[in-house]
């Protein structure tokens, strides 16, 4: 984790080697601008907010147990562990970050200078603030759903019989219930009688 300690920062539970000339944080909000034809001001829509960045420049001189290319190996070994293959988050706390809400960091860019005519390095840290995103999974209920539809649909279909029934008048309801006769090529007759009928009807 990045804490203070004597105006000192640690990244990654490590304190940065060097003097730290200064730190920046910024913030920035998404602004949208749209063209409109004939206007010459351009209207502004607000969408969001983008993640923070932190730069850090670093001073680091030799010393006597090590020298700045041995320091400068600390931050490198922050920025990528033996055989990390991609960037992972890492807690970072400081005054200047923790005044913006920053907890956590991507380490995005590690560079450095070299000034023979010091002896010195100057090293910057580019780091994005990392916000854990929440993903909610739900799950389908459709086929259910439609079980149930249709289900219900087919215990309700005698209801819907009845609802209909009722609506019809009493004469009418009377002569549904009786027979109505039959069908005229098969009334009183076989099988090839009632072909021969069929085989006389208009069509």
């Amino acid at each position: 984790m990045i804490y203070v300690e004597d105006e000192l920062i640690k990244l990654n539970g490590v304190v940065l080697p060097g003097l730290i000339k200064s730190i920046e944080v910024t913030e920035t909000a998404k602004v949208d601008e749209q063209e409109v034809e004939g206007s010459a001001t351009k209207p502004k829509q607000a969408t969001g907010y983008e993640d923070a960045k932190v730069n850090i420049e670093l001073i680091i001189d030799d010393t006597p147990t090590q020298t700045k290319y041995e320091r400068y190996a600390v931050l490198r070994a922050i920025f990528r562990i033996p055989g990390q293959s991609v960037p992972q988050p890492i807690p970072m706390v400081s005054e200047d970050t923790a005044a913006h809400g920053i907890e956590q960091v991507i380490f995005k860019k590690l560079t450095h200078k070299s000034d023979n005519k010091k002896g010195q390095l100057t090293a910057n840290l580019e780091l994005w603030e990392y916000i854990p995103q929440t993903i909610v999974v739900t799950t389908s209920s459709s086929t259910g759903t439609s079980n149930r539809s249709r289900g219900a649909s087919g215990g309700n279909s005698q209801s819907q019989n009845e609802k209909v029934q009722s609506g019809l008048s009493e004469e009418y309801k009377s002569y549904l219930s009786t027979k109505r006769g039959k069908s005229p090529a098969t009334d009183n007759a076989n099988a090839s009688a009632a072909l021969n009928k069929v085989s006389l009807l208009p069509y």
